[in-house]
């Protein structure tokens, strides 16, 4: 009778034959490795050449096997250079603000471009782990790699799960969000970075209307200066003036229009429906971003297992050859 090992190589010729009785139970397997190792001493050159060649298709690799390997190396290298971009974006934005002084390292938690900066390092070091491992075919860089990848995905599942569960309440989240946005606007540049883009993009004012910005400390009717009782200029309908210059005093007074002269001069609509509005409008296409960076996770998840599971095969057929 003639066994093979299908669990361990699909396409190896290597037999190992079972006579009948338990004497020879020691089976071909025996024989052809110590034919292999005696060779040199019997002179048989070309039946050694014979016996290591049976022993050699055992753990040679396939075509899928190395397009495999470099395709995890390619993908894994493009995001750890994505990864040093994140990186090196929050970086220039900490240095450009001057977050590393004294008299400012202190909030330095809150700044947004420390997200970045995390955010970069930790999809650089994930990434770099794959890399590295794919093309050394070290094992261990690739179990960590396979283990954060594995960890991520649960990760967005759980997340997206506790979205779904808590739709009902995002937009009270999301109201207030933008609210301390608003009222953090002159003080906090990214803020009023993303406020201002959120603003022009969206031609809305506000989170509910543009009277919302009495919230802001400065826009207040009861503040003093130019800027009581207005709004940014991103909340105006023609922030340009002449079509050519920036005037940033087009919205001085507005919360003091009613809302049909007010209509020729900034954007009445709140951002929170313009946002809920953008979602509706391109859900497909965000479903469609996230369902690809979750299947391309997943993918790169299997991909490495498979990986890790033909480097264990073909060392443990290369200790047979020795």
């Amino acid at each position: 009778m003639s066994l093979f090992f299908p669990e361990l190589c699909s396409n190896c010729i290597l037999v190992y034959s079972k006579a009948g009785s338990r004497e020879s139970d020691t089976g071909e397997f025996d024989i052809v490795s110590k034919e292999y190792m005696e060779s040199g001493t019997n002179g048989g050159r070309n039946h050694s050449h014979t016996v290591f060649s049976r022993i050699q298709r055992y753990y040679s690799y396939s075509w899928m096997d190395y397009f495999l390997k470099y395709f995890l190396f390619l993908c894994t290298l493009l995001f750890t250079v994505l990864g040093l971009l994140v990186l090196g974006l929050g970086m220039w934005g900490l240095i450009s603000k001057e977050s590393f002084a004294k008299e400012k390292v202190g909030s330095i938690g809150t700044d947004p471009m420390l997200l970045l900066v995390t955010l970069g390092l930790l999809l650089t070091m994930l990434c770099l782990s794959g890399c590295v491992g794919a093309l050394r075919e070290n094992s261990c860089l690739l179990k960590l790699f396979s283990a954060a990848v594995l960890v991520l995905v649960s990760a967005q599942v759980l997340a997206a799960i506790l979205l779904y569960s808590l739709q009902d309440q995002l937009g009270g989240y999301l109201r207030s969000g933008i609210l301390t946005a608003m009222a953090r606007y002159q003080d906090d540049l990214d803020l009023r970075f993303i406020t201002d883009e959120i603003q022009t993009n969206l031609q809305c004012c506000g989170a509910d209307n543009y009277r919302d910005w009495e919230v802001n400390i400065y826009y207040n009717c009861s503040a003093p200066g130019v800027l009581a009782c207005g709004v940014p200029a991103t909340c105006c309908v023609n922030p340009l003036e002449n079509g050519t210059v920036w005037n940033s005093q087009c919205g001085v007074g507005a919360q003091l229009l009613d809302e049909f002269t007010a209509q020729s001069v900034i954007f009445l609509g709140g951002c929170l429906g313009g946002i809920s509005r953008w979602v509706e409008l391109h859900n497909g296409v965000i479903g469609t971003v996230c369902i690809v960076v979750l299947g391309t996770q997943i993918l790169t998840l299997f991909i490495t297992t498979w990986l890790l599971e033909t480097i264990q095969r073909h060392r443990f057929y290369n200790s047979l050859t020795y």
